[in-house]
């Protein structure tokens, strides 16, 4: 039995009340009401949504690491990882281009910066100076070095997706070539597994806390009028987000013989957690198990899962396109095709950074406009104050699409039990 599927409880009826995804509702709920009742509140309700954030957090490096070297190692042959590992990295690929494809198109024919003549030197503000200062330009040679660590034990301190990823590859390729010796280690591993799951099962009881924390936060310090003042880009940004489930996302599940509505109520606990801590991260264990309990083979998931975290950034990617063009066009620049293609080519780079970290979005966004040189950096302060509104659309999209990536890559190398899968999805989310 794997460690996912060992801290997956039978299904059964169980009162609402006790429903994960009903306690971080009503928590969801009760934040909103008490920020917006009390804004004075944000400074205290803010911890309570970092530091649930930070307990999830503690454990993912190792748990990536884990799950990854074990699935390789009992794999039991590395042609077909690199296989599994191609397919998946062309899948990621072929969808976060659709995405930015989308973004640029929607955001071209709605116009919604347009008319807004903002001078970029009026809006200079400490945290765009932050966040200019973090960003750089990416071109193909730093990103490439970016995705080795500069040592093992660094990796997984900085807690960065990419390097723990690399790292943990690498060293299941090792185990796997010794053979029958790394048996004990691969025995070892599977056990840490466990016990990290369990961590991650104590650590769910307070996830209605950490969203009423995160999403009262988000009220108390920024309010409705935020909504109000850029209500036309954060109206565009969630019709593109709901146009990429339904034009992208429900295709492709409908062709791969999945129902995406039973999948979305699947997952509903960890959407919701995700609009509330804008952290795809946060809900990286329970998307592990819950995806080796839908009859994913444990090495697909093990591979699969990780490399979406650090590549596949569906949500992101529309952000990222959304977002440079409504800054163009507050700006006044008219930006022809050529420079649109340019920027979507800059962005499939730029996208892949800062995987499932809360709030990088912000600084990866400086990064793609200091690289184009067209557009001001010094614009994005017109999205601060609206950026966690938008985020709370596209990290779900995020999570949402690479459990999908996750089961269509293994129904193409047919490593999922389909029977299971199906009805799994049928009966519902069972506990963890």
């Amino acid at each position: 039995m794997s460690a996912a599927t060992a801290e997956i409880a039978p299904h059964r009826r169980r009162p609402l009340y006790r429903d994960l995804s009903v306690q971080i509702l009503s928590a969801m709920l009760l934040g909103a009401l008490v920020g917006y009742i009390w804004p004075q509140s944000a400074n205290t309700l803010k911890p309570l949504g970092d530091l649930f954030i930070q307990l999830v957090r503690m454990v993912v490096a190792p748990l990536i690491f884990c799950t990854v070297v074990h699935g390789i190692a009992s794999a039991g042959e590395a042609k077909k990882v690199g296989r599994v590992a191609i397919k998946a990295l062309i899948y990621f690929e072929i969808v976060t281009t659709f995405a930015l494809i989308l973004g640029l198109v929607v955001v071209n024919v709605l116009q919604p910066g347009a008319g807004m003549n903002i001078d970029p030197a009026t809006l200079a503000s400490a945290d765009v100076a932050t966040a200019e200062a973090d960003a750089h330009p990416v071109g193909f040679g730093p990103f490439l070095l970016s995705l080795v660590p500069t040592s093992a034990i660094g990796a997984f301190a900085d807690g960065d997706v990419i390097p723990v990823l690399v790292f943990s590859v690498m060293f299941a390729f090792g185990l796997l070539a010794i053979g029958a010796k790394g048996k004990p280690m691969l025995d070892g591993i599977h056990t840490v597994t466990l016990v990290l799951f369990k961590i991650i099962g104590f650590v769910m009881y307070v996830a209605p806390i950490g969203a009423f924390g995160a999403i009262g936060f988000t009220v108390a310090r920024f309010g409705p009028e935020s909504l109000l003042s850029l209500g036309k880009l954060v109206g565009t940004f969630y019709l593109c987000c709901v146009l990429f489930v339904v034009l992208v996302l429900w295709p492709i599940a409908w062709w791969f013989g999945i129902n995406l509505f039973r999948l979305i109520r699947y997952f509903a606990a960890e959407l919701m957690i995700v609009v509330g801590t804008s952290s795809s991260e946060s809900v990286f264990p329970r998307l592990n198990a819950k995806l080796t309990q839908l009859g994913v083979d444990e090495p697909v998931v093990a591979l699969v899962l990780p490399s979406g975290y650090a590549f596949n950034h569906d949500g992101t990617c529309l952000y990222f396109a959304t977002a440079s063009l409504f800054l163009a066009q507050a700006v006044g620049l008219d930006l022809s095709i050529g420079q649109q293609l340019g920027l979507l080519a800059i962005m499939l780079f730029t996208s892949k950074g800062g995987a499932g970290v809360a709030g990088s979005a912000i600084v990866v966004l400086t990064s793609t406009l200091a690289a184009t040189g067209t557009i001001p950096v010094a614009s994005a302060a017109l999205i601060l104050g609206v950026h966690r509104l938008l985020s709370s659309a596209f990290v779900p999209v995020n999570v949402l699409g690479n459990a999908l990536a996750t089961i269509v890559i293994a129904r193409i190398e047919n490593a999922v039990d389909v029977e299971k899968l199906q009805s799994e999805l049928r009966q519902g989310a069972a506990k963890i």
